[in-house]
């Protein structure tokens, strides 16, 4: 069985911690709660913690059901700089070098970004001393799980830095970072031994045996199976049949979504080539209120308002959600999520009425995925 997480659960749960200091604002004035605690002895950051808390409690919830006698965990500390140069191919650093990393003698970020790429578009090749206003630019999106590391940055200019290339099939949509991210590397480095002693602490009738990545490797080698985490604990174990079951995969589901309101932009005809464009897309040129001006002011092509802007405000929550399963002519079908008001549902892309259709089962924290 393996165990799917949500990718951006820690920006929800940092979205979470804003609306309810905002509520707290709101109804009166109270004492802030969020300085007053103190770090632990065996303290970890809040993601890494999550990370290995939820690690626990499905083993928890497996223990409840399954007699397991022998549990086998895989430890394994990992070099992120040796890893970094095996990605990029380059001379593994030794020294100083090893000892300062790419970052040293630069004062920010975005310095250290720009003197990577010689102060050059990435994008189109425009340099800072031929008049380009350039921009540190996420290869992988900040709401798509990108993290700020030198890798997932790259240099781009303010004519390619505009909302248009951010979206399908713009210059910079689907860009892949330089280097891989190292999360799950830290995340192994950080809880191996934390997480080792607290399985013995809460089942001592149980045998935890330790096993490494380098030896799971090469048994999966030895038995020529492709690398995947429902494969990886396979051979750990030294129970091998012949005939295996179909692997069960379980991803986690968002429970609650705090979004009430949603705002539609207006759309307009391009007096250029005469297609319909949103009011974002023929935008003023100013990614910042603060900026007078980033990219060309394209609101002079804005020929006729096809629509107006407008919000949608949720003000109910619908009793059947995404992944649910109802019955629909006689068959046990999985949903997509009601729409409409709640009087619309869609079963594989097509809408159905919700009197047509009779819950059976709701998914829960998790559903099953092939």
């Amino acid at each position: 069985m393996e165990v799917r997480p949500l990718a951006d659960e820690k920006k929800r749960h940092n979205d979470r911690r804003m609306y309810r200091r905002q509520r707290r604002s709101r109804r009166r004035h109270r004492k802030p709660r969020f300085d007053n605690r103190k770090r632990k002895t065996n303290w970890l950051p809040p993601s890494l913690e999550h990370r290995a808390d939820q690690n626990l409690a499905y083993l928890t919830r497996l223990m409840e059901v399954v007699p397991i006698t022998s549990i086998t965990m895989e430890m394994g500390q990992f070099d992120t700089q040796v890893l970094k140069a095996v990605e990029e191919g380059t001379p593994i650093p030794e020294g100083k070098d090893y000892q300062r990393g790419e970052r040293y003698g630069i004062a920010t970020l975005r310095e250290a970004v720009f003197t990577r790429d010689g102060y050059t578009c990435q994008c189109c090749g425009r340099k800072a001393e031929d008049g380009a206003i350039l921009h540190v630019h996420h290869i992988q999106y900040r709401s798509m799980g990108g993290s700020n590391r030198m890798g997932n940055l790259i240099t781009v200019c303010d004519k390619c830095h505009i909302p248009k290339n951010h979206k399908p099939g713009g210059k910079l949509w689907n860009w892949k970072p330089r280097v891989k991210s190292f999360a799950g590397a830290t995340f192994m480095t950080a809880v191996r031994w934390m997480m080792y002693r607290k399985v013995q602490k809460m089942y001592p009738d149980v045998e935890v045996h330790i096993t490494y990545g380098a030896e799971t490797k090469e048994r999966r080698r030895t038995m020529d199976i492709s690398k995947s985490h429902v494969n990886d604990a396979f051979v750990m174990g030294s129970f091998h049949p012949k005939h295996r079951c179909r692997p069960v995969i379980l991803q986690k589901k968002r429970r609650n979504n705090r979004i009430l309101e949603k705002f539609y932009d207006a759309r307009y005809i391009d007096s250029r080539d005469g297609s319909r464009k949103s009011g974002q897309q023929l935008f003023n040129g100013r990614t910042n209120r603060n900026h007078n001006t980033d990219t060309e002011n394209l609101h002079k092509y804005r020929k006729e308002k096809l629509s107006s802007g407008r919000r949608s405000i949720r003000r109910q929550r619908y009793h059947i959600q995404p992944h649910d399963i109802v019955r629909y002519h006689g068959c046990d079908v999985e949903t997509a999520g009601c729409y409409r008001y709640g009087t619309g549902l869609l079963i594989h892309g097509v809408s159905v009425s919700v009197r047509k259709v009779r819950l059976r089962k709701h998914s829960g924290g998790h559903y099953q995925t092939t």
